[in-house]
């Protein structure tokens, strides 16, 4: 079950989190719910597979404000840096790890929710 508690053991930064949502935990938590079920994931890995760098690179931003604003850090940092990576067209990242990291932590968030 989706607790506060489980999510700070995750990593994320509920304080803050909380604070976004006016101490209220259920909305927090609700939020958190939708943020795991974004389409914009599956959008970034279509993007991203077919070779579609302005499509990753508005999926990404969209994710990258989501799971920022709820202070979810072990997603937004993978996020920001392919954000970035997107906006900048930097080949020097490795757009593959950044991606798997991220539907790790995603699974690792989901599992929380069982």
């Amino acid at each position: 079950m989706l607790t506060i508690d489980s999510l700070k053991e995750w990593g994320a930064n509920t304080e803050e989190g909380l604070g976004r949502c006016l101490n209220n935990e259920a909305l927090y938590l609700r939020l958190v719910g939708i943020a795991m079920a974004d389409p914009h994931f599956d959008d970034l890995d279509a993007a991203l597979s077919e070779g579609k760098t302005k499509e990753a690179f508005e999926a990404a931003h969209a994710l990258k404000g989501v799971f920022a604003n709820l202070a979810l850090a072990k997603l937004t940092e993978p996020i920001s840096e392919l954000t970035e990576s997107l906006r900048g067209k930097t080949e020097a990242v490795d757009t593959q790890a950044l991606q798997k990291e991220i539907r790790e932590e995603l699974a690792k968030l989901r599992a929380l929710k069982d």
